[in-house]
């Protein structure tokens, strides 16, 4: 499966700051919590290390170097049943049950390291890991002790429980995991925020070039940061390059048609009056040539147009207009127009061109509609935010239709389908061109009343207040 690419600036560069902070806490946390495992088990062996010399000094040994009693320790620990924390004082030739034991202990034992094959350090101490008389996990450390003219050595050890290790260490964890969440949180908020405030200009710079395609500024604006005026810069030099192309065409366009028209006026005035087949044949030919001209110029003149941008048209006023027109050409048969139309509809082009298109749709509807037409504009939500959006003008009639084939043939130049019917057969053709020329759509399709639905999407622009 292909990965799912961000689109939104901010959101990626949020969700890398995001991203490397939440990896940093995480591998700080791990550092923290080693760096004070490491100390809490170096202070835990340092308490046995302190406990084990408490507990040899407080032997007192009887002239033949044994143990005649051992004092107090001076840790509560010891005295309470199975605490976790024991010493016990073993004869080294000795395997079975210590000579003497803390009461923590009471007649159990704990293996020492020496049992173990553990290695004494330069001081003569063994630190070993074992289990204890309930399975509690100990750290033991252990020192074996005699006097020079004695046969007799001991092995004196203290047994600490290595779970106050893990409980202290969890709690640590606990603690760090709260106080980086909070600086995650706060680091995220930060983070929110450079990237919004970061990201405005960019926020600006959309805004008004909204505006300039609605029609409401002619140019960017303000001053930017250094790193995107450059970008502000040419994108003021493309709107004033577009507009300059749009206006060169214009003036080629009207150039075009002024040299050409007066050349063909010379040539039908010179054959208007011939009845000969040759002055007929170019009368003919002449007048089709003034027709693709003229054709061909308007499609100029509306590509032209097409993309220029900031020319914004309301559609509701144009259609409006149209409609009562229709109703008055055609009042003798009685045709009455139902407009539904919101008012933030607007039509990203010329007002001239979408009057034609509007006018074509209708004047073809009211040709065949029997009583009644129904037109239609829904404005899709993006257009209220200035996106890439559409409008789609519906008109119904409730006229015979057309089937399948015909509405494929009512679309080419000059095609007519009832020629009993007043017309050039232009009509639904110009409003394919006009649909086409302006990157939008068109379909024919079967009507809910009966007769012929008309289905055009067109760009739109936001409404300017």
């Amino acid at each position: 499966m292909a990965a799912m690419k961000i689109r939104s600036l901010a959101v990626r560069l949020f969700l890398a700051a995001a991203g490397w902070s939440l990896a940093l806490l995480i591998v700080a946390g791990f550092l923290l919590s080693g760096l004070y495992r490491n100390s809490v088990e170096r202070n835990f062996d340092e308490r046995l290390h302190v406990y084990l010399k408490s507990l040899i000094a407080s032997v007192d040994w009887n002239e033949n170097g044994e143990i005649a009693k051992v004092g107090n320790v001076g840790e509560p620990r010891f005295d309470t049943l199975f605490s976790g924390w024991y010493w016990q004082i073993t004869r080294a030739e000795a395997g079975d049950a210590p000579a003497f034991a803390s009461p923590s202990l009471w007649i159990e034992r704990f293996g020492l390291p020496s049992e173990a094959g553990v290695p004494a350090d330069e001081q003569g101490i063994r630190e070993a890991d074992g289990p204890g008389p309930q399975r509690e996990p100990l750290r033991i450390v252990e020192r074996r002790i005699s006097f020079a003219d004695s046969s007799t050595a001991y092995s004196f050890a203290v047994a600490g429980n290595q779970r106050e290790i893990e409980d202290e260490v969890a709690a640590f964890r606990s603690s760090v995991i709260w106080a980086l969440g909070l600086l995650g949180a706060a680091m995220a908020a930060t983070a929110l925020f450079q990237v919004l405030y970061g990201l405005r200009p960019l926020q600006t710079i959309s805004r008004q070039l909204a505006d300039i395609r609605g029609g409401a500024a002619q140019r960017l604006s303000g001053e930017f940061p250094s790193e995107i005026d450059a970008l502000a810069r040419e994108l003021n030099a493309l709107v004033d390059a577009n507009s300059a192309i749009v206006e060169r065409a214009r003036t080629h366009v009207g150039n075009l048609a002024h040299a050409l028209k007066t050349p063909l006026s010379v040539i039908t005035n010179e054959v208007a009056g011939a009845r000969s087949p040759m002055g007929r044949k170019v009368a003919e030919q002449t007048a089709i040539m003034r027709d693709q001209i003229a054709r061909h110029l308007e499609r100029a003149r509306i590509a032209a147009r097409s993309n220029l941008i900031g020319v914004t048209t309301d559609m509701r006023p144009v259609l409006m207009a149209l409609a009562r027109t229709m109703e008055k050409i055609h009042a003798r048969r009685g045709i009455a127009i139902s407009l539904t139309c919101r008012e933030d509809a607007v039509f990203a082009g010329e007002k001239q061109d979408f009057e034609e298109l509007a006018g074509n749709i209708l004047d073809n509807a009211c040709k065949w509609a029997a009583r009644r037409i129904t037109a239609t504009v829904e404005v899709s939500s993006s257009a209220k935010k200035g996106g890439d959006s559409r409008v789609r003008l519906v008109v119904d009639d409730d006229g015979p239709g057309l089937n399948a084939a015909e509405r494929t043939e009512v679309l080419r130049r000059g095609a007519r389908i009832d020629e009993s019917t007043p017309g050039s057969g232009l009509g639904l053709a110009i409003v394919a061109e006009l649909v086409q020329l302006y990157d939008g759509k068109i379909n024919l399709s079967a009507s809910p009343s009966g007769g012929l639905r008309v289905e055009v999407e067109l760009p739109a622009a936001p409404r300017i207040v």
